[in-house]
């Protein structure tokens, strides 16, 4: 046997060895302390051109339980056993049932797989279980680097503990246009600077707790006014707007060590010569402005290539469009087997250099080697408890979510008075499918500090009988209290109250005393100048409930700023404070 593929199986069979214990949470490295005697250079030239493709080729996996011989756990295994994909990407599920079915694949596979997820503002958007952080402008909102720190080393340690490496995180986008529909509160805000400041301290939160991190959507999503899951986006800066706004909070990025950036598919066409086409497949804006300008040198990775925004176009060949445009990481491709083929047609009509190949799996490689998977690539499950939603992490983002809540206004004192008088109060909630325990914990800790209150819940189903049900149970109160979930949500396009939830809150205010708490979207105050009380508490979850619940009562103090600015009249850094007597 030639020395090569001796090395190349020597280190695969090492690789497949049982896996040490994982350790209850406590600062990892990155790069670990004592990283695999592995020989990149060896592995490399080891692997065939289709094994070398299928390296950078990361599939979507769901993180739910699944039987082991289940038709979709196959499929993830062949994607494993027969492609010899390099990572995938792992969505919503329990910690244990993560855990044990990347354990399992990865068992599985010749080489350890890279496990990346999108877990912006910590585990819970994707970990059932995992410690629930505000969103970014939340954090945004206690102008707290510190804070950010703290939500990278915690998603770091959670999500190390069950098989994750890469964080698609933190959002890099500066939101500066209200009516954006996907990016919204996962921006930490609207000042380019203050955006960059929050997040390189996020990835030295990450990174220095072994998770590698990945900030995106270069080159900035945040003032564009189409979801880029449904349609291309489009962003009409020219270069002066682009290098003193969009690109700070990545140039802060790359000074931080940001392991890897993840593409837009935004099209750009003051920057690229009148084109309409998507960054992502744009080598003056993945090679020209990312590699060459800006100087990155880690992995670049494509945003999810089954996406409105490239796939419309490119279809199956966008893979091939990316990486000739500078991507490293295919992800999420429709067909990961198709992406494969049209990679390796497009290397054998000569369009892919061996070497150009060569550069991006020996990214991926390395990336691999300094996290440690050659030496250890399993969790062991029985320690996930000990790590993931940890009472010391609970109580981290409970003290964050007080910090975050913003007063914008309470003309005539409403919010002020609560304190005092007691009144009884109607709690009116608006939320999806996603949100049915909206307002259950606001209102018993309500109840808890004395108000009498009634609740009355609507939905997007929700017809003029169930209107006109909540305005009868107002009239019998004193003061009427709505919460509303108003998200940006990837497919649906658009971000906003129903014109019939709007009508309500409007005619509700002008007849008495109302108080707003928006748990989303910040702007919705913008639609409805009658209301005279308006807090923002970022992210419906029990943990923001109490702490505007508490806020609300008197009981604790209201500090948080704005990081955006909402029209018609209120600035960066406006907020009401209020403290405790």
């Amino acid at each position: 046997m030639h020395l090569k593929y001796l090395s190349l199986l020597i280190v695969a069979l090492w690789a497949c060895g049982p896996a040490a214990p994982v350790q209850p949470p406590q600062p990892a490295q990155f790069p670990p302390r004592e990283e695999a005697a592995v020989d990149v250079d060896a592995l490399l030239s080891g692997l065939s051109t289709r094994d070398k493709i299928a390296q950078l080729v990361v599939p979507w996996v769901a993180g739910t339980y699944s039987a082991f011989d289940e038709d979709a756990f196959t499929r993830m295994q062949e994607w494993v056993d027969s492609l010899h994909v390099g990572g995938l990407l792992v969505s919503v599920g329990s910690p244990l049932d993560v855990a044990a079915k990347l354990n399992r694949l990865q068992e599985r596979s010749g080489l350890p797989l890279l496990i990346a997820s999108d877990l912006e503002a910590g585990t819970a958007i994707r970990l059932n279980g995992g410690t629930p952080f505000p969103p970014n402008m939340g954090v945004g909102a206690t102008g707290s680097d510190s804070d950010a720190y703290q939500l990278g080393r915690i998603t770091a340690l959670e999500g190390r503990a069950v098989g994750i490496h890469l964080a698609f995180a933190p959002v890099a986008d500066v939101n500066n246009n209200p009516a954006n529909p996907i990016i919204n509160t996962r921006s930490f805000g609207e000042d380019p600077h203050n955006v960059g400041r929050l997040v390189a301290a996020e990835i030295r939160g990450l990174q220095e707790h072994g998770m590698l991190s990945g900030a995106k959507h270069f080159p900035g999503h945040g003032d564009t006014g189409t979801d880029s899951h449904i349609a291309l986006a489009v962003s009409n800066s020219d270069w002066g707007r682009l290098d003193s706004v969009e690109l700070v909070p990545f140039r802060s990025a790359i000074a931080a060590g940001v392991a890897s950036i993840m593409s837009a598919h935004i099209a750009l066409p003051r920057i690229d010569g009148g084109q309409l086409r998507p960054g992502t497949v744009a080598p003056n804006i993945l090679t020209g402005i990312l590699r060459d300008s800006l100087g990155f040198k880690g992995l670049v990775v494509t945003d999810a290539l089954n996406m409105g925004g490239v796939a419309n176009a490119y279809g199956s060949e966008a893979g091939v469009r990316a990486f000739l445009a500078g991507a490293d990481i295919l992800l999420q491709p429709a067909d990961p087997r198709t992406a494969i083929q049209s990679m390796a047609a497009a290397v054998a009509r000569g369009e892919i250099s061996q070497e150009r190949l060569d550069r991006s799996v020996r990214r991926v490689l390395e990336m691999k080697r300094r996290l440690g998977l050659f030496q250890r690539r399993t969790v062991q499950l029985d320690s996930i408890p000990s790590v993931v939603g940890r009472a010391e992490f609970q109580a981290q983002a409970r003290e964050m979510a007080a910090r975050s809540i913003v007063m914008v206004k309470d003309v005539g004192g409403t919010v002020h008075g609560l304190r005092r008088a007691r009144p009884s109060l109607s709690l009116v909630t608006y939320g999806d499918d996603d949100n049915r325990s909206l307002g259950n914990t606001m209102a018993a800790e309500l109840r808890a500090r004395g108000h009498p209150v009634s609740v009355f819940k609507l939905w997007p189903a929700s017809g003029p009988a169930s209107y006109d049900s909540a305005s009868t149970m107002m009239a019998r109160t004193g003061v009427t209290l709505f919460v509303t979930v108003d998200r940006p949500v990837p497919w649906r396009g658009m971000v906003g109250l129903p014109g019939a939830m709007v009508s309500l809150i409007e005619t509700t205010a002008r007849a008495r005393p109302t108080v707003l708490v928006s748990m989303g979207n910040p702007y919705l105050i913008t639609a409805l100048p009658e209301v005279g009380s308006y807090l923002i508490g970022w992210r419906a979850n029990s943990v923001t409930e109490q702490a505007v619940a508490r806020a609300l009562a008197g009981e604790t103090a209201i500090t948080g700023r704005l990081p955006i600015s909402i029209p018609p009249g209120y600035r960066p850094g406006w907020g009401v404070q209020r403290r405790v007597p």
